[in-house]
């Protein structure tokens, strides 16, 4: 599992795809996640604005993120 590091409260799961690497830019993220490719915290997720927060999993293809908020951000 790989850390994903935040600022903020929360992060929309199209900025974690690409922030991850797993989508090169917005378009490619739109279409993993309506592709039905991309689980968070287990279930599919078709939403390009779902807001992620600390603590929260995403996934593709096996490869798994973890949303990890920084101390003292918030």
């Amino acid at each position: 599992m790989t850390d994903i590091t935040i600022k903020d409260e929360y992060i929309k799961l199209g900025q974690a795809l690409k922030k991850s690497g797993i989508s090169s830019n917005g378009a490619d993220a739109k279409m993993d996640i309506q592709e039905g490719l991309i689980t968070v915290n287990g279930e599919i997720e078709l939403r390009r604005g779902r807001k992620l927060y600390d603590g929260d999993v995403f996934a593709y293809d096996g490869d798994e993120f973890r949303v990890i908020a920084m101390k003292g951000q918030l």
